[in-house]
């Protein structure tokens, strides 16, 4: 095991860069020395100097990876944000930005503000913002940990159960073929 504290970064599966948010964390490495470890998920982005390289890795490992580490940052996703928060904590969360082709509309600005405002992440907009960020969460590790949300699968599997029963109950002619067919 690494004695060192860890950073994972994530940045999801988009295709799109996010070149932007390796910048800023390598501008943080730089003044860390050996007493960080970075786990960097880059996907189609780059990873920054000073970061292990992950590439896209399964959910199994990314869940792995992100609970064993001590700082979780991740790009705005709602999922990325879910698998954080899921794992125990409080995510450092940096939005992709459409003016900047990171994604195709500001939706995660939106959505980070929103989650920010009821301190369900911590909010980074700028390279400042950022390294104030880290520089709290690791000198003070346990403000970025809560006890994992639960998981909403059983209950998702219980009302998709339900809708399966309530659609097979129902007489066959039900649905015309015109209405199937405009569902291609």
């Amino acid at each position: 095991m690494n004695a060192r504290p860890t950073l994972f970064v994530t940045v999801g599966t988009d295709h799109h860069r996010f070149d932007r948010l390796a910048e800023w964390v390598q501008g943080w490495l730089e003044n860390q020395g050996d007493a960080v470890r970075c786990l960097y998920q880059e996907g189609a982005s780059r990873a920054p100097l000073g970061a292990q390289a992950l590439g896209i890795v399964s959910r199994d490992q990314l869940l792995e990876h992100m609970t064993s580490s001590t700082v979780v940052l991740t790009q705005g996703g709602p999922g990325s944000i879910l698998d954080s928060r899921g794992c125990g904590f409080i995510p450092i969360v940096v939005p992709r930005l459409a003016a900047l082709d990171e994604v195709v509309d500001d939706h995660q600005v939106a959505f980070c503000r929103r989650l920010a405002k009821d301190d369900q992440v911590i909010l980074a907009e700028s390279e400042q913002d950022l390294h104030a960020a880290l520089d709290a969460a690791f000198e003070k590790p346990e403000s970025v940990r809560r006890p994992p949300d639960p998981s909403p699968a059983a209950d998702t599997a219980a009302r998709l159960a339900k809708l399966v029963d309530e659609v097979a109950a129902r007489r066959p002619a039900f649905i015309s073929w015109r209405r199937l067919r405009s569902f291609r």
